[in-house]
């Protein structure tokens, strides 16, 4: 199947878009389900860094672990989940489109493991084709609705 990718302009420069979206702190601002989230140690995200994310799935709390694969601030990140019977695959661009404005792609897979292979075509897939546009516009209404950080 392909993936689900989801687009929003948004009235923010590109690398507070970036910013905002690939910081696991702020996840469960806009993601539906998201608990908590971090990143597996201080320090800049680089590859290979692990996300730990609670997420409320079927009413009980998982964690999952995902690794990022790549980062090109503020243009590109992606992770991939590395443990559990679901397993997604996260891709997110960021576009400039002015100075002030930008277009964000996100672009989700899933892969599953054991179980998995039956709830990704049956549940996961569906649910993130509904939830991943209510998440993206969560996403845009926070993001513009945070102050500008202060000229330099």
């Amino acid at each position: 199947m392909s993936p689900i990718t989801t687009t929003a302009d948004v009235d923010r420069p590109a690398a507070e878009v970036f910013a905002y979206a690939t910081d696991p702190t702020r996840f469960r601002e806009w993601q539906a389900g998201v608990i908590d989230a971090r990143m597996d140690h201080p320090g800049p995200p680089q590859t290979g860094t692990r996300c730990l994310t609670t997420r409320r799935i079927g009413g009980a709390n998982r964690a999952v672990t995902s690794e990022l694969t790549h980062i090109d601030p503020p243009r590109t990140w992606g992770v991939r989940g590395i443990d559990g019977p679901i397993r997604a695959t996260v891709d997110l661009e960021v576009d400039p489109l002015t100075e002030t404005s930008s277009r964000l792609r996100i672009t989700v897979d899933f892969e599953g493991h054991g179980i998995g292979k039956i709830l990704v075509p049956l549940l996961v897939r569906r649910q993130a084709q509904k939830e991943m546009p209510a998440n993206v516009a969560n996403l845009k209404r926070h993001i513009e609705s945070l102050q500008a950080p202060p000229q330099a």
